[in-house]
């Protein structure tokens, strides 16, 4: 990290449903923590049903805070080529996936642009997101509702999800 520079506390959610969804979630984290970008501490894995396409296998989950001084453009351009070096095909929305890289929040910024937008506009109806976030950071405002990550989770209904043990 550069020397002086401001870093930003940064949660990315990570998730795989194809292949070994463990050692990709493993090898997702070895990635990204990386000059620019250390992580500080990983959720436990949860494996979650597919919320918006029945019938593909079930994903692991997991979400890693960091610490960057990268700016959100540079870390979303970081993850995309993480994503592609483990394998990531994007062959239909929403469809399996050897690793998803979803940058959840950016300290307190609220980004919008036809490229990234931050907060992670799903991220506060998706339990899979909510349970390992909460695991890590159960206070953490949403920078737009002002709302906890723990308020949010317990507001939500279905989507089954299980945390699972280390290995």
């Amino acid at each position: 990290m550069k020397e002086g520079a401001p870093l930003k506390k940064v949660y990315l959610g990570l998730g795989s449903n194809l292949g070994d969804r463990a050692a990709m979630l493993q090898a997702a984290a070895r990635a990204l923590d990386s000059p620019g970008l250390r992580i500080l501490r990983l959720s436990p894995v949860y494996e979650t049903e597919p919320m918006d396409v029945p019938g593909q296998q079930w994903f692991l989950n997991q979400v890693a805070e960091a610490e960057t001084d990268l700016f959100p453009l540079q870390l979303l351009h970081r993850t995309a080529k993480i994503e592609a070096q483990l394998g990531r095909r994007r062959l239909a929305p929403k469809g399996p996936r050897t690793i998803d890289i979803d940058i959840l929040l950016f300290g307190n910024a609220v980004v919008n642009t036809p490229r990234l937008e931050i907060p992670h506009p799903r991220f506060r109806a998706r339990r899979f997101v909510l349970a390992p976030l909460a695991d890590l950071a159960p206070e953490l405002r949403d920078p737009i509702t002002r709302k906890t990550v723990r308020e949010m989770l317990g507001e939500l209904d279905g989507q089954a999800v299980r945390r699972i043990a280390a290995e």
